[in-house]
């Protein structure tokens, strides 16, 4: 594939405005800038090397990519959970659909399921046959644990509970879980070109230095987000973008913790249902679960009356 400098592939594509004083970079598992990046046709040689190291897959087999979803979108002020995709298509029609989400807003393996079904089912046409599936994959960058495995990528098909045979290829699911990049119970190969294209993903300059350095097509997607993040449009996108995720782990945060009371409140209710069915006097028990005499006394008329 020919390689052209970054500058030009990516002179204007935000905006431009480029801001003149010193800039942190924008994490690339910022669903924008990743789409900016792995998403767009003109150079889609860091997607084809991205998508080698996770599938395990020869750059040459993934020459031919089409990007389905090519257009860059402007503006996600709407979108606060972080997820934004980019799907491709291979030359023998096989689709793969790419999510980062930041935020961990739960069930993310029925959520997975739910849309890698959408991608399959939607393939075929009404009347169409079933030999018009072709295979689809999933991969999901997540910044935060999905599975107890002490793994970097879990990859998932469809097996046979005892003899692990795989009842078909068609459905192939990646985790690539960035926060066990800081879990040292986790090993990893520093040379693997998939742990590479995590760690530049997540986002560290130190170690995306270094990485730039050892890998060729991370250096050039590092050009690219050096570009990308020193865009005063881009920048303010990020802005706006970290302040609507603080605010949905903040909401997050605050109905956990209302559960974590409301279920507190509760075994304090049934631990003093079965101390008064003991016996014990409602200045004691009241005591001893930290409860009001009056709640207390309430537990006791429901039990009794």
């Amino acid at each position: 594939m020919p390689k052209t400098k970054a500058n030009d592939k990516l002179k204007g594509i935000i905006s431009d405005e480029i801001i003149d004083k010193n800039y942190d970079l924008i994490p690339p598992k910022m669903d924008f800038v990743f789409k900016h990046i792995f998403g767009n046709e003109k150079h889609k040689q860091v997607l084809v090397s991205f998508l080698s190291a996770v599938l395990r897959m020869p750059k040459e087999e993934l020459e031919g990519l089409e990007i389905l979803n090519s257009e860059l979108i402007k503006n996600h002020k709407k979108d606060k959970k972080g997820v934004l995709d980019v799907r491709v298509r291979t030359k023998d029609n096989k689709e793969i659909d790419i999510e980062v989400q930041i935020i961990d807003s739960g069930y993310m393996a029925e959520r997975t399921l739910f849309y890698w079904s959408k991608m399959y089912t939607q393939q075929i046409e009404s009347g169409g046959k079933y030999t018009d599936l072709k295979k689809c994959i999933t991969i999901n960058i997540v910044d935060f644990d999905v599975t107890p495995l002490k793994k970097l990528n879990s990859t998932f098909h469809i097996f046979e509970d005892e003899t692990k045979f795989k009842l078909t290829d068609v459905l192939e699911i990646h985790f690539l879980e960035l926060k066990k990049l800081y879990n040292k119970e986790v090993p990893r190969d520093e040379n693997d070109p998939l742990v590479m294209w995590m760690e530049f993903i997540d986002g560290n300059k130190e170690v995306i230095d270094v990485l730039s350095k050892k890998n060729e097509d991370i250096n050039y997607a590092y050009d690219l987000l050096k570009i990308i993040s020193k865009d005063k449009q881009a920048r303010m996108e990020y802005e706006a973008k970290m302040a609507a995720i603080r605010d949905e782990m903040t909401r997050l945060h605050v109905a956990e913790q209302k559960g974590i009371e409301i279920g507190m409140q509760k075994g304090k209710k049934l631990t003093a249902e079965r101390m008064l069915r003991k016996g014990m006097d409602v200045e004691t028990v009241a005591e001893i679960v930290d409860l009001s005499i009056k709640e207390v006394e309430e537990i006791k008329r429901n039990i009794f009356h």
